[in-house]
C-alpha cells in the first residue's frame, strides 16, 4: 500500500484537521503518562485460590499504594480491612453488615478510603482510559470522585461531601465501593503476563481461565502443561488420554467434571469392568488438595487412572511410529513389554503390575473395541463443552510460543541448546529449524493443529504430542518422559530424564546474552522470564540467574510443588521506576483474606530502580504511538497544503 492510499483511508476515521490535531494532542499527552505497571506469574498448575488473591492484591502493590496513601496516618490492623474490603468488595461488606451498627458511618468513611487509594492507582492513566472502565450508570459520580483533588477549599469540600453522602441516602454506596474496588484491581496492573502452565495438578484450571476473561489485557506463553490441553481440547487422542490420567492421578477431576462438564461415568464403568477385581496397588492417587470425594472412592479413581493409563501408552505408540523423523521409537512403549513364561517384561525386566487383560502381546498399540467406543465417548464430551471450547479459543487468541515485550523475552521452558551453546537444529513438521525460527515454526504448527484444514492439520495435532515430550522440544527438552518406568518399575536409572543442554548453559551470561540478540533484544539490558522448573529455595536455590539477566519464576505456586520449593511462588513486577522480584508465602484462604485481612506474606528479592521514571514513549506501545504520531502529521499536513479535502 502506497503512502497516499494509507493516509487516504487514515482520513476515514480523522475527517478533518480538527480531528487530526485533538488526536494529536491526546497522542503527546499519553506518551509523557508514567509507564504502566506489568506483572509476570508462572506455573500457576490450577491453584485457583492462590491466583485470584495474587491479581487483586497484584503481588503486594495495592498494599503498597494504601501504605504510600495513609502511612502512619492509619494503623496496621485498618489497613487490612481496608486491603480485604478492596479485594474482596462484596464478601467485606456482607461480613461487616454482621458487625458494625453504624452502616452508613462505615459507608462514609470507607468510601473516602477507597476513593483515595483509586485516585493513587489512577493518576498515571490519562482521564479517557479511567472512564472507559467505568459502567455508565456511575462514570459521572466517580469521575467526580476520583478528579476532585482540591478538598482545602471549604466549598470543594462541602461539594465533595455531599456527593458522599447523597451516594449513602439513595442506597448506592455497596455498589460504588465496589464499582471503586474493581477499578483498583483493573488499573494496578496495566498488562498481565501469565509465564506458562495455567493447568494440571489444582483443581482450578478453569477457574483461572474464568478470571482471566475478565482481565482488561493479558497474554499467556504456552508451558507444557497448556499444550497438553490444548492439544487435547483440538482432538489429539494421545494427550486426551494423558489429560485425563493426570487429572485422576493428582485428583483433580473438578476441572473436567465441574469446571468443564465433562461426563467421566463411561470412563467409570469400563474402569470396574475390566479391574473390578485388580487392587491397582500402584495406581493410587496423589491427594494434595485433601478432596473429600477422593477417600469416598480411590478405589475407583485407581481402577480409572490404570485403565486411562494403558490407553495413553498404546496413543502414544501409535503416534510415534506414525512419525519416524521424531526418532522416538524408543519411546513406543509397549513394544518392548514381552509376555514370556506367562509373566511381562519390559526389556527383559518383570514389571510391577501383571494384570494387564486389554493388551494384545501380538499388537500391543490397538485399542479393543471397548476402548476405542471409551475414547470416542470421551471426545464427544470434550468438544461439546462450550466452555472448554471458549477457553481454547482465548488460549490461542491471547497466546503465544514466546513474546518480546519492553525488552524482556518470555518464554516458559527452553530454546533448545547444543552443548557447545549454539542453537539445536530440529525438524519441525518438516522445516529443518534452530533459535528464534525453531520457536516460530513451532508457534506455526501449534496454529495449525486447530486452524489448519487437511492432512496438515493432521500431522500438526500429531506435533502436539511431541511437544509434550519430545527431546527437541521448547516446551519440554529432555531426552525422554519415563512416565510408563515411573509406574512400572522400581525406582532406580530407568527413572532418569536428563535435561536439555539449555538448562545448565541458561545460567551463563553470554548464552543468555546469545538468546536474547537472536530474538533482536538488546544483549547488554535485555531480561529473558522463564518458568517450568521450579526453584527449589530451600535448598539454596534463586530465581536470579545469569548475573541478572535471566529470571526464572516458578517457585510452587501450587500445593504439590511447595514441599521441593519451600515457598509459594515467585512474580514480577515492572512498573515506572523498575523492577521488583518479589517471593511469596503459601496463601492461607479466600475465606481467612476477607474475614481477617490476611494477606500473601512476600518479600521482595530484587528492586531494580533507576533514578529516571520509565514513560510510555519509553516502551514498545509508545514506539507504536511515535509511528501514529508520524502518519497524523502527514494527514495533517495533506489537510493544510490542500492536497486532501476536509470533510
Amino acid at each position: 500500500m502506497t503512502d497516499e492510499r494509507y493516509l487516504r483511508l487514515l482520513s476515514e476515521k480523522f475527517p478533518n484537521a480538527q480531528s487530526v490535531v485533538t488526536e494529536l494532542i491526546n497522542l503527546r499527552a499519553i506518551l509523557s503518562l508514567p509507564k504502566g505497571t506489568e506483572h509476570f506469574v508462572s506455573d500457576l498448575h490450577g491453584a485457583s485460590n492462590a491466583f485470584i488473591h495474587m491479581i487483586k492484591n497484584a503481588s503486594g502493590v495495592v498494599r503498597k499504594k494504601v501504605d504510600e496513601v495513609y502511612g502512619y496516618a492509619m494503623d496496621e490492623e485498618e489497613k487490612r480491612a481496608l486491603c480485604a474490603l478492596i479485594y474482596y468488595p462484596d464478601e467485606r461488606i456482607e461480613y461487616e453488615r454482621t458487625v458494625q451498627t453504624d452502616m452508613k458511618a462505615w459507608y462514609k468513611k470507607r468510601l473516602q478510603q477507597v476513593v483515595e487509594v483509586a485516585r493513587a492507582v489512577t493518576i498515571k492513566y490519562s482521564r479517557s482510559k479511567v472512564h472507559k472502565l467505568l459502567p455508565p450508570d456511575y462514570a459521572y459520580i466517580i469521575g467526580e470522585l476520583l478528579h476532585e483533588t482540591n478538598l482545602e477549599q471549604r466549598d470543594r469540600k462541602t461539594y465533595y461531601d455531599a456527593i458522599i453522602d447523597a451516594i449513602i441516602e439513595t442506597g448506592c454506596a455497596e455498589q460504588l465501593l465496589i464499582v471503586i474496588s474493581y477499578l483498583i484491581h483493573s488499573l494496578t496492573i496495566d498488562t498481565l503476563h501469565i509465564v506458562g502452565d495455567i493447568f494440571d495438578r489444582g483443581s482450578g484450571a478453569a477457574k483461572i481461565l474464568d478470571v482471566l476473561s475478565t482481565v482488561r489485557d493479558f497474554d499467556v506463553e504456552w508451558g507444557n502443561h497448556d499444550i497438553e490441553w490444548m492439544g487435547a481440547m483440538a482432538g489429539n487422542q494421545a494427550l486426551l488420554a494423558t489429560v485425563l490420567r493426570v487429572s485422576i492421578r493428582y485428583a483433580n477431576i473438578e476441572t473436567l467434571e465441574e469446571g468443564y462438564g465433562i461426563n467421566l461415568l463411561p470412563l467409570a464403568n469400563f474402569a470396574m469392568t475390566v479391574y473390578g477385581d485388580d487392587p491397582c496397588t500402584i495406581w493410587q492417587t496423589k491427594d494434595f488438595e485433601n478432596n473429600p470425594r477422593l477417600t469416598r472412592s480411590a478405589q475407583l479413581m485407581a481402577k480409572m487412572h490404570k485403565a486411562m493409563s494403558i490407553i495413553q501408552f498404546k496413543l502414544e505408540g501409535q503416534t510415534v511410529l506414525r512419525h519416524p523423523e521424531w526418532k522416538m521409537e524408543h519411546r513406543a512403549i509397549l513394544g518392548n513389554c514381552k509376555l514370556v513364561n506367562g509373566k511381562w517384561t519390559f526389556n527383559g525386566q518383570e514389571i510391577l503390575d501383571q494384570n494387564l487383560p486389554t493388551v494384545d502381546p501380538k499388537d500391543p498399540y490397538a485399542l479393543n473395541q471397548y476402548e476405542q467406543d471409551l475414547m470416542n465417548q470421551l471426545w464427544r464430551s470434550f468438544r461439546k463443552s462450550e466452555k472448554m471450547q471458549r477457553h481454547l479459543r482465548m488460549l490461542y487468541e491471547h497466546g503465544s510460543l514466546y513474546l518480546v515485550r519492553n525488552g524482556f523475552l518470555l518464554y516458559h521452558a527452553a530454546i533448545p541448546l547444543n552443548a557447545d551453546g549454539s542453537f539445536t537444529e530440529a525438524d519441525v513438521c518438516g522445516q529443518r529449524v534452530s533459535g528464534k525460527a525453531l520457536m516460530d515454526r513451532t508457534d506455526a504448527i501449534i496454529r495449525q493443529a486447530y486452524y489448519g484444514t487437511g492432512k496438515a492439520k493432521e500431522d500438526a495435532l500429531d506435533y502436539m504430542l511431541y511437544l509434550w515430550e519430545g527431546a527437541n522440544s521448547p516446551l519440554y527438552n529432555k531426552d525422554k518422559m519415563t512416565t510408563f518406568e515411573r509406574y512400572f518399575l522400581p525406582k532406580g536409572e530407568a527413572w532418569e530424564e536428563h535435561k536439555g543442554a539449555y538448562f545448565s548453559l541458561a545460567d551463563d551470561e553470554q548464552i543468555c546474552e546469545k538468546i536474547l540478540a537472536e530474538f533482536g533484544l538488546d544483549p547488554a539490558t535485555g531480561r529473558i522470564i522463564n518458568g517450568h522448573v521450579p526453584v527449589r529455595t530451600i535448598k539454596g536455590e534463586t530465581p536470579i540467574r545469569a548475573n541478572g539477566k535471566r529470571f526464572v519464576i516458578d517457585g510452587g505456586f501450587s500445593k504439590p510443588y511447595q514441599e521441593k520449593t519451600g515457598i509459594a511462588g515467585y512474580t514480577l513486577i515492572y512498573n515506572s521506576h523498575g523492577i521488583q522480584l518479589v517471593e511469596h508465602e503459601s496463601f492461607e484462604s479466600r475465606e481467612q483474606a476477607i474475614l481477617s485481612g490476611s494477606d500473601i506474606h512476600s518479600r521482595t528479592l530484587l528492586q531494580d530502580f533507576s533514578g529516571k521514571r520509565m514513560r510510555i514513549k519509553d516502551t514498545d506501545k509508545g514506539k507504536e504511538l511515535l509511528e501514529q504520531i508520524h502518519w497524523l502529521e502527514q494527514l495533517l499536513a495533506m489537510y493544510r497544503n490542500g492536497s486532501l479535502r476536509e470533510r
